[in-house]
């Protein structure tokens, strides 16, 4: 079998990291957009048309299935993607997991791009997934800048900013960016 990967950078490591641990068996194909990452800060019409092009990449190399391992294309560009390489190639995309953060009823922050923060996709899956919990959605600007420029004080900088973003009652956080699994160590230490 072969999958194919896609995503605006280094995130897409995380994600590959993933899939390698559930199918190692698996053909890994992995195609990103180094010239517009990351995906985040850009308008959803600039990242529908970026996205599209990783995946026509991607497409040419003729997986099994096409993982969106970007939760702000996901968001955004998931549809386009779908339209053009489905029934062909199966679409999967990334969103963030509210669904089983939520599933304790505890209080659940989702830190993820400001694209993807109070989008109406994500919005959608806190009405439709959430029930029960509180949600607090934290922007975090800069943090994946940081994470792909491998720049530790920027990237302390922006975990610090959403951490006093993220009320101190939260039980769970939810990654809503690829990037920021890269970054665990200091989210952790800093909530």
């Amino acid at each position: 079998m072969k999958i194919a990967l896609m995503d605006s950078g280094i995130g897409l490591l995380a994600a590959a990291a993933a899939v390698r641990r559930r199918r190692p068996d698996a053909d890994l194909v992995l195609s990103s957009d180094p010239d517009g990452m990351p995906w985040g800060p850009r308008t959803p019409e600039d990242l529908t048309g970026r996205a599209l092009a990783v995946a026509r990449a991607a497409a040419e190399h003729r997986p099994d299935a096409l993982i969106v391992a970007c939760n702000t294309a996901t968001v955004h560009a998931l549809d386009a993607v779908r339209a053009e390489l489905e029934p062909d190639i199966p679409v999967i995309g990334t969103v963030p997991a509210i669904k089983p953060a939520a599933a304790s009823g505890g209080r659940v922050a989702i830190w993820a791009t400001p694209a993807t923060t109070g989008s109406p996709y994500q919005r959608g899956l806190i009405r439709d997934f959430a029930t029960g919990a509180r949600v607090t959605e934290v922007p975090c600007p800069g943090l994946a800048d940081a994470v792909e420029a491998a720049d530790d004080a920027a990237v302390t900088a922006a975990v610090a900013a959403a951490a006093a973003l993220t009320p101190a009652d939260v039980t769970d956080v939810v990654l809503g960016c690829t990037h920021y699994e890269l970054t665990e160590s200091p989210i952790r230490a800093a909530l």
